[in-house]
């Protein structure tokens, strides 16, 4: 998506919408796309009002030079500025250099507490996934095709904007991430394998992690071992097809229970009842 703000082309919006009776926690008040070069371009945040708002603005080409209270910086390509007005800083293009980057600013108490949270945890230059850079980027290309013509509407471009930013910087890890995708990818496994015998070194196959990994990543996720989890989601469909007329050696069989014998015995455990007195009630 940031190529296809490029593509589009220089421009901004100021969005300047009538105000609603009740009040949004997070509202966009511009958003553009520029290259600046050889230009008159100084931003003092000390002398831009008194209504507090945020400034995102991801460097895409070039530099600019941050002064921020009492620490001088450069801006580099692939960084992204974060800053929250009234404050002692200023922004500006150095002369003979050449800037080019978008911007969404926005005011409201959360996109203000979270950018806040964002720029305490992290200072006001970041250095954003390069998928967090396309999804807001998309959201600054929405605002200035025009979209976000009523509060509502506008108030959910800049709050997904800002939960862009708050993933990428108190999101789960890329190591997580993948942990969770493993785990997922083997509960649709087990789901659709329900009447197959799955050892744990199976599962662990399916999910690309060590019998040890697997294990431990179920334990945490679910408080159980795999075997458990298994064992309940069959237990569960168990109970849906004795509902439904089944009898116990059929449903056992279905299930994946080694025989009658082995359902009773864990369906009781975890029910109270035998199959039999379940398909009665």
């Amino acid at each position: 998506m940031l190529q296809n703000l490029v593509d589009h082309g220089p421009g901004m919006r100021t969005v300047s919408l009538l105000r609603s009776r009740v009040t949004l926690h997070a509202m966009p008040t511009s958003a553009g796309y520029e290259i600046r070069e050889n230009a008159v371009y100084s931003w003092d945040g000390r002398t831009r009002g008194n209504t507090p708002f945020t400034v995102l603005q991801h460097t895409i080409s070039g530099r600019g030079s941050l002064r921020y209270e009492n620490r001088t910086m450069r801006i580099e390509a692939g960084e992204t500025l974060l800053l929250l007005i009234p404050h002692n800083h200023r922004y500006w293009l150095e002369d003979g250099d050449r800037w080019e980057y978008f911007w969404i600013s926005m005011n409201g108490i959360e996109a203000l507490r979270i950018h806040e949270m964002v720029l305490n945890a992290q200072g006001p230059v970041l250095r954003l996934k390069s998928e967090t850079i396309d999804r807001i980027a998309a959201c600054t290309l929405r605002l200035m095709r025009g979209e976000g013509e009523t509060p509502g509407h506008a108030s959910a471009i800049a709050y997904e904007a800002s939960m862009h930013l708050y993933d990428d910087a108190f999101g789960p890890s890329e190591r997580i991430l993948r942990e969770q995708n493993a785990i997922t990818r083997t509960l649709q496994y087990i789901s659709q394998n329900l009447g197959n015998d799955l050892t744990v070194d199976i599962l662990a196959q399916v999910a690309g992690l060590s019998r040890a990994h697997m294990i431990r990543a179920f334990r945490k996720h679910y408080f159980i071992t795999p075997h458990a989890f298994q064992t309940d989601l069959r237990i569960r469909h168990a109970r849906h097809l004795l509902r439904c007329g089944a009898t116990p050696s059929d449903t056992a069989q279905a299930c994946g229970f080694a025989d009658q014998a082995h359902l009773t015995r864990q369906f009781k455990a975890r029910t109270g009842l035998t199959p039999a007195v379940f398909r009665a009630g």
